[in-house]
C-alpha cells in the first residue's frame, strides 16, 4: 500500500496534462480576442466604404 501511495505522489503526468490544457485555453482566449477585434475593425471599414459609395 505504501508503494502505491508513493508512486501516486511521484506521478506528474496528470499535472503535465493540466498545464497543457491551461496553455491551450490561454491561447484560445487570445485568438478569440484578436479575431473579435479584427472583425469589429473590418465591419467599421466596410461601413465607411458603403457610406462613401452611397453618397
Amino acid at each position: 500500500m505504501k508503494n502505491l501511495v508513493a508512486r501516486f505522489a511521484k506521478d506528474e503526468s496528470g499535472a503535465t496534462a493540466i498545464e497543457y490544457g491551461l496553455i491551450a485555453a490561454g491561447i484560445s482566449v487570445a485568438i478569440i480576442a484578436v479575431v473579435s477585434q479584427v472583425g469589429t475593425t473590418l465591419n467599421t471599414t466596410f461601413d465607411k466604404i458603403k457610406t462613401a459609395i452611397d453618397k
